[in-house]
C-alpha cells in the first residue's frame, strides 16, 4: 500500500474519535460555540471567518449573523433576535477525508429590564453533515504489476465513501454588559442531539454486520468577565469545558484589552489560557498552553492563536503545535456594547 500510515490515520479518526474538533479563539468563532451567540452585538450584521491547522486536520469554519431587533410602542426593552448561517470544513487532505457542515440558526435576545443591560438569549441549529474520502490517493499491495506501478485492481473490500446526516443543537447565554464596568457572560450548549452514526463501515439494513460509530453528544459550557482596570484597559478572565463521550476538555486563562485609539476604534488584544483535558482512557493531562494577539481597527477585527502542544500523561505526543487565523467584521456596528467576547 502506498501510504498505509495515514490510511489507518483516517479510519483511526474516522471510526474510533467520535468527537470534534475545536477553535482555540472560541469566541472568534461564536456561532461554532453556541447557537444562542447568533445575533450578540450591537450591530446590523456580523461575518466572520476562521482557520486552524493542526496535522493531519485542517479545519475551516466561515459564518454570517444577522440581527433585527423587535419594536415595541409599550415597551423600551431592546428584544432581538438573530439568523446565522454556518459553513464547517475539517478535512485530512493527504487522504481525501472531508467533513462538510451547513448550519442555519436562530436565536432569540430578550431584555431583562428597562436599561437593557441585561440578556438573556435561547437558540437552536439545524444543520446538513457530509462526510466523503477518495481512494485516488490509495495503492494496495495486489495493484502492483511490477515496472508498471500500481496499475492493477484491488481486491480489497472497500465501503461507499460519501454519506450525509442530519445535526441538530441547542443553547443558552446570559449578558450582563453595561455601558460601563464589568460586564459577564456565561452560557451553554448541547451539540450532536441526535447522535448521528458516522461509521463508513456502518450497514443500517444489518447494523451486526457492520462497525457501528456515533458522534457523542457534546454539552459546553463557558464564562468571561471583562473587567476594567485601568484607562483604556481591561482583563477578561474566562473558561470553557467541554465534554463529549469519555473525552473533556477545559480552558482557563485571561485575556487583555488595550484601548489604542478611541477616534479610531483601534485596540490591542493579548492574552493566554492551559487546556487540560481528559482522554477516553482516563487520565488527565496538560494537552497545550495557548497563546492569543488580536487587533480591532474601526469594525474589523484581526486575531492569531498558537497552541504549544504539551506531553499528555504516560503517552509519547507529536509536539508540533497548531495555529489559527481569524477575522470578522461587525457591519454598522453602533457602540461598545455586546453581547459576547469578540475574542
Amino acid at each position: 500500500m502506498r501510504y498505509p500510515i495515514l490510511f489507518l490515520l483516517f479510519f483511526a479518526f474516522a471510526n474510533v474519535q467520535a468527537q470534534d474538533q475545536h477553535f482555540s479563539q472560541f469566541f472568534a468563532s461564536p456561532l461554532t460555540l453556541n447557537p444562542a451567540l447568533s445575533g450578540t452585538f450591537d450591530g446590523k450584521y456580523r461575518v466572520s471567518m476562521i482557520y486552524r491547522d493542526q496535522e493531519p486536520f485542517q479545519t475551516f469554519a466561515g459564518a454570517i449573523d444577522l440581527r433585527f431587533p423587535v419594536r415595541s410602542v409599550r415597551s423600551s426593552n431592546r428584544d432581538a433576535f438573530g439568523v446565522g448561517f454556518l459553513f464547517y470544513n475539517d478535512k485530512i487532505p493527504e487522504v481525501g477525508f472531508s467533513n462538510n457542515q451547513i448550519n442555519v440558526m436562530g436565536a432569540y435576545h430578550k431584555s431583562l429590564g428597562k436599561a437593557n443591560t441585561q440578556f438573556l438569549s435561547a437558540g437552536f441549529q439545524l444543520g446538513l453533515a457530509q462526510r466523503n474520502f477518495t481512494y485516488e490517493n490509495l495503492f494496495f499491495d495486489d495493484q502492483f504489476s511490477g515496472e508498471g506501478g500500481f496499475s492493477n485492481p484491488t481486491a480489497e473490500i472497500l465501503p461507499a465513501n460519501n454519506f450525509a446526516h442530519a445535526d441538530l443543537a441547542v443553547g443558552l447565554n446570559y449578558a450582563y454588559a453595561p455601558d460601563n464596568g464589568a460586564s459577564f457572560y456565561v452560557g451553554g450548549a448541547m451539540h450532536h442531539i441526535l447522535e448521528p452514526e458516522i461509521s463508513f463501515y456502518y450497514n443500517e439494513e444489518d447494523p451486526e454486520l457492520g462497525s457501528t460509530n456515533t458522534l457523542y453528544r457534546k454539552y459546553t459550557g463557558y464564562v468571561n468577565i471583562s473587567i476594567p482596570v485601568g484607562p483604556g484597559v481591561r482583563i477578561q478572565p474566562r473558561a470553557l469545558v467541554y465534554a463529549q463521550g469519555p473525552h473533556l476538555a477545559m480552558n482557563a486563562g485571561s485575556n487583555f484589552r488595550f484601548m489604542i485609539d478611541e477616534i479610531s476604534g483601534t485596540a490591542l488584544h493579548a492574552g493566554g489560557w492551559a487546556r487540560p483535558v481528559k482522554n477516553a482512557d482516563g487520565g488527565m493531562g496538560l494537552d497545550a498552553i495557548v497563546g492569543i494577539v488580536g487587533i480591532e481597527y474601526n469594525n474589523f477585527l484581526l486575531g492569531f492563536s498558537y497552541d504549544a502542544q504539551l506531553e499528555a500523561l504516560g503517552a509519547a505526543r507529536d509536539r508540533r503545535g497548531a495555529f489559527e487565523l481569524s477575522i470578522a467584521y461587525l457591519g454598522e456596528y453602533d457602540n461598545e456594547t455586546v453581547l459576547c467576547p469578540k475574542f
